[in-house]
């Protein structure tokens, strides 16, 4: 089967995080079947045989601790389930002109939405369009210097770690790996 994984505060090459050969190899070394770095977020794809995925990530992401210091949660999704998620056409009607970022958070496996989260932000910044069990759909709204930041909102009000990626990207990655 072929999934992504979603590394929070992973940029390649930083301190603390992993070159891209580094990254793939983690994934080899535990047994995925081939794995491919996509774009520098932290974002891959893999594949995997018999080995169960979330065994494959937690071998994996100790291998980045130990091999560079990485130290943060990787979110594992099914290509095929990002795929039927983008068919859903979450942000379909959302005029992208006034809005920063479509975005996707990959939540932890704890999390909860609560039914009173508000839907936008205190500073009005970040506004969620769509909820599933495992992630939040949201827009990013600019207001003067910096863009809203659904993780940081998410992460604060659900109090476990979660990481965000532009919808773009997924979208990029399936029409590459899906």
């Amino acid at each position: 089967m072929r999934y992504a994984a979603f590394f929070r505060n992973l940029n390649l090459g930083r301190p603390n995080c992993p070159t891209r050969v580094q990254f793939e190899q983690a994934f080899i070394d535990a047994g995925a079947m081939a794995a491919q770095s996509f774009l520098t977020n932290g974002t891959i794809a893999f594949d995997v045989g018999e080995r169960a995925v979330d065994a494959l990530l937690d071998e994996a992401a100790q291998l980045l601790a130990t091999r560079c210091g990485l130290r943060e949660p990787g979110f594992v999704r099914e290509l095929s389930y990002l795929a039927a998620l983008a068919k859903v056409a979450p942000f379909e009607g959302i005029d992208r002109s006034t809005v920063y970022e479509l975005c996707i958070t990959f939540l932890h496996a704890d999390a909860v939405v609560p039914q009173d989260l508000p839907v936008i932000s205190p500073r009005g910044d970040v506004q969620i369009v769509h909820v599933t069990d495992a992630e939040v759909l949201s827009v990013a709204h600019k207001f003067g210097q910096s863009p809203g930041s659904p993780n940081a909102y998410l992460e604060k009000s659900l109090g476990l770690p979660a990481t965000t990626r532009a919808w773009n990207t997924v979208l990029r990655m399936l029409d590459k790996h899906g």
